[in-house]
C-alpha cells in the first residue's frame, strides 16, 4: 500500500522547508544549483515592472551571465523570510563586486510555490539602492 503525503503529513516537505533550503543555498552563493533544484521548468521571473523572463532555461541563461560578472561576494543574506501558505517573501541583502565595482542592494523576492517549486518570482527594489558603494 502506498501512502499519499500532503503538506500536513510529517513526511512531506512544506513550502517553509523548501524556502529554508533555498535560502541556505543562496547564502552559500550556490545560485545556479538553487535555481535547478527549486524553480519549476515554467517559472516566470521579473524585476520590478520590467518584462518577465519565462522558463527555467531562459532564467538560468540570464543568471549565469550575472553570476559570471560577480568576482567577489561580500554578503548574500536573507534578512527576513515570511512564508504564508504557498507564498514566500525574502528580504535579500547583497554586497557584491560586479565587473570590478562594489554593489550593495536590498530587495524583496515575492515567490509563488507549487509542488515544491517556485513558479513565479518577482524582485522588488528601489533601483537607486542598486548603486556602487
Amino acid at each position: 500500500m502506498t501512502m499519499k503525503t500532503n503538506a500536513s503529513t510529517p513526511a512531506a516537505e512544506t513550502v517553509r522547508d523548501r524556502v529554508q533550503q533555498l535560502v541556505a543555498r543562496a547564502e552559500q552563493w550556490k545560485i545556479l544549483e538553487a535555481m535547478q533544484e527549486f524553480y519549476a521548468d515554467n517559472v516566470v521571473m521579473q524585476d520590478n515592472l520590467n518584462a518577465p523572463t519565462i522558463g527555467l532555461a531562459a532564467n538560468l541563461e540570464r543568471e549565469r551571465a550575472f553570476v559570471a560578472s560577480v568576482t567577489k561576494v561580500n554578503e548574500m543574506r536573507a534578512e527576513a523570510v515570511i512564508v504564508d501558505g504557498n507564498r514566500a517573501v525574502i528580504n535579500w541583502r547583497q554586497d557584491l563586486i560586479v565587473n570590478g565595482q562594489r554593489l550593495t542592494f536590498d530587495q524583496l523576492s515575492l515567490q509563488l510555490w507549487e509542488n515544491g517549486k517556485i513558479v513565479h518570482e518577482r524582485f522588488v527594489y528601489d533601483p537607486s539602492t542598486l548603486s556602487a558603494a
